[in-house]
């Protein structure tokens, strides 16, 4: 009798250790990994206003395209925004070492897949005996390829100041009092994919205020954006045409799109830029509008790249260049042309963009050189004060820098250096070590000189740019038991000179202890203590100004659990602690969901009560809540009230999905809600979203 084969001893070792954990998931569970995923992934960017139709995206995508485990490399594993370098590396190891996978069941015994990041995985991985290779042609792309079309409606119920009814004299003597369209937000969007080697989409979006088909836009949409994209084919990496992102080493230099911060996942801080990417969002700045391509030499890749388009800036209409070029005193982010006052912002400066990225991507080693140089058609001059004096304040702009990772064992070793043109530079370094089975380690060091530019760059940090700031970071994952998972970080900071309300050097901390506990694969109990403590300026009036600490706690209790297999609940309770100074503020946040899912049913329905009791703005209280596909909330709960939302999805066949959404909030100590033109009179705010998806 022949020996069995050793991958074969290690696939049935696995399988007698352990039973509970399937192959396939029932579609409504693997569903529903997917909208935690992206949940806690989110989480970590929660007071900030980020598209996540990338991160969707590429995550949907592999849900229904799984990766081949046994035909796969590090590049690929890389989206699935779950695995380590060491952890990638010893599943590529173990496959070189031992042959192809046979069964899931044997990820278990190769170091660093435990139950839990097993189960995480699940949806997106399969495994296969072949590997067929795609001959491409014409015909098989268009014969293969896949359409999708979403459309989507969605408005505020209520009549917003901006959309009431104003005499024509008092709007004639002040033209902004009123937004000019209709208070709808529309959405469109087409995309064509060949696997992931040919993606072609246009996107569509009109915000609520903008015209449509009439006045400032009679093109229809404010916004469009299209797309062309390319990928593995040969020499050439990836192409991309029309509007794309760019993102290298771990954001420092160049990082176009998203980027996570700090959040429950404690060692999940290394960045993995991803090059060439197509752009499928609605910010209407922050992307790359041109030409791009990626060729590869063996483990080198060198990536060119240019960007040509125009953008959003305040306009300085006092000032009289002799060039004829504009003055600009900032630029713009909302993407927002509701008012005659914003639409004289709308494309008010030309961008232009030009650069390189030069990677080596070995076994253990990659490291990459990243330059470029941006010109603004333009003169830039910032309202600069004390505390902003080393802005961003020119109109050409130049930027090198260099990254590296080396994986040894089970330390993975990162860092980038980023020199600006105006001869200051920042850089940080980190590792992550898996010290045991059951212990990680990530420690990050950081120091951005308060004079570099970190324009367009979206490193690790407490600052939204990366500039003015210095930090150690140590983050820690324990499995205590395999169902019971302990994540932890601590990170000290300073900002060596003034901020915005900080009108001194600076320093503070941000800590936060999580535990999870998963009884079973549909039970989840989470605890979370998270404490920042950041100092902003006394709110007391004196001439010399002085710093405050100001604090913000929160506790969290969060639980997930079924009632019947096919409906589910989920109940949190979360306490918010504000201090500045002597004064504190507190408040509360509760809600319950119920969930339905049905194998056999084509509905979904997901509903969620919450009440909410805080002492202010200060005190405001976060809440991911699910949308329709690829749209994005994450609203704040402040004052008194509750708020409740019902989403309801229809497959009305195996290719057409419905969706519905109605979420309202009730102020229970107030009569309006909003500022300025957003004002609504009444205690209720009514957001209604309706959304079709055709794939054919």
């Amino acid at each position: 009798m022949s020996p069995i084969p050793q991958h074969t001893l290690f696939a049935l070792l696995a399988l007698l250790c352990w039973t509970n954990i399937r192959a396939q998931l029932p579609e409504e569970d693997a569903e529903e990994m997917l909208l935690g995923r992206i949940e806690s992934l989110v989480e970590s960017m929660a007071e900030e206003d980020v598209d996540q139709t990338t991160l969707t995206e590429s995550l949907e995508w592999l849900y229904a395209h799984p990766i081949n485990l046994n035909n796969t490399n590090a590049r690929e594993l890389q989206q699935l925004f779950m695995l380590s370098a060491w952890q990638v590396n010893n599943l590529l190891h173990h496959i070189s070492q031992h042959g192809e996978l046979i069964s899931l069941y044997e990820l278990q015994t190769i170091d660093g897949f435990d139950e839990q990041t097993i189960e995480q995985i699940l949806p997106f991985v399969t495994i296969a005996d072949s590997h067929p290779r795609r001959h491409f042609s014409l015909d098989n792309m268009f014969r293969d390829g896949e359409h999708v079309l979403f459309l989507r409606y969605q408005q505020l119920l209520e009549e917003q100041r901006g959309f009431s009814a104003i005499e024509p004299a008092a709007l004639e003597e002040n033209p902004n009092a009123r937004y000019l369209g209709s208070p709808c937000r529309l959405y469109m969007r087409y995309r064509f994919t060949y696997y992931q080697n040919v993606s072609f989409g246009i996107t569509a979006e009109k915000d609520p205020g903008e015209e449509f088909f009439r006045g400032s836009q009679p093109q229809g949409f404010d916004f469009y954006s299209a797309h062309l994209h390319l990928r593995d084919f040969g020499r050439l990496r990836a192409l991309s045409v029309g509007d794309y992102l760019v993102q290298a080493g771990q954001g420092l230099t160049l990082w176009s799109g998203m980027g996570f911060g700090k959040g429950a996942d404690a060692i999940g801080i290394i960045k993995n830029g991803m090059g060439l990417r197509q752009y499928t969002s609605v910010d209407e700045n922050n992307f790359m509008r041109g030409l791009g391509a990626t060729l590869g030499f063996g483990p080198v890749e060198v990536t060119a790249f240019y960007s040509s388009k125009p953008r959003d800036a305040t306009v300085i209409e006092e000032a009289c260049p002799t060039d004829g070029k504009p003055v600009i005193s900032s630029l713009q982010q909302s993407g927002l042309h509701r008012t005659p006052r914003e639409l004289e912002g709308k494309n008010a400066v030309h961008e232009s963009i030009l650069g390189t990225n030069v990677r080596f991507q070995g076994e253990r080693l990659h490291a990459g050189v990243t330059a470029f140089r941006l010109d603004l058609e333009a003169h830039l001059q910032r309202n600069l004060s004390f505390h902003n004096q080393f802005d961003f304040s020119q109109s050409t702009y130049q930027r090198i820098g260099v990254d590296y990772g080396y994986l040894s064992r089970n330390i993975n070793f990162f860092a980038e250096v980023a020199l600006s043109d105006n001869g200051t530079m920042a850089f940080l370094n980190g590792l992550m070590i898996s010290m045991h089975r059951r212990f990680s380690l990530a420690i990050l060091h950081r120091r951005y000189n308060m004079a570099y530019h970190g324009f367009m760059a979206s490193a690790f940090g407490e600052n939204t740019r990366a500039n003015n700031e210095e930090g150690l970071y140590t983050g820690a994952a324990i499995r205590i038991t395999p169902r019971l998972r302990l994540h932890a970080f601590a990170d000290h900071f300073r900002f060596p000179w003034m901020k915005f309300r900080t009108y001194m050097p600076s320093r503070g901390s941000d800590y936060l202890i999580n535990l999870e506990y998963r009884p079973t694969r549909q039970i989840e109990c989470i605890a979370r203590f998270r404490h920042k403590s950041k100092p902003l300026n006394t709110r007391q009036e004196t001439r010399i100004r002085a710093l405050e600490d100001v604090s913000r706690t929160q506790y969290r209790l969060h639980l997930a659990y079924p009632l019947t297999p096919t409906l589910s609940c989920r109940t949190r309770m979360e306490i918010i602690r504000f201090r500045h100074g002597d004064a504190a503020e507190q408040g509360f946040m509760i809600y319950h969901d119920i969930l339905y899912r049905s194998l056999g049913s084509p509905v979904a329905i997901t509903f969620r009560y919450a009440i909410f009791d805080t002492c202010g703005f200060n005190a405001r209280i976060y809440a991911y809540e699910h949308d329709v596909l690829y749209a994005f909330s994450f609203p704040f709960m402040a004052d008194k009230g509750m708020r409740t939302y019902l989403l309801l999805r229809y497959k009305l066949t195996r290719r057409i999905d419905l969706y519905a959404r109605l979420a309202r909030t009730t102020f229970n100590n107030r009569n309006d809600s909003g500022s300025g033109l957003d004002q609504v009179e009444g205690n209720t705010r009514t957001e209604i979203k309706a959304q079709v998806r055709w794939r054919f």
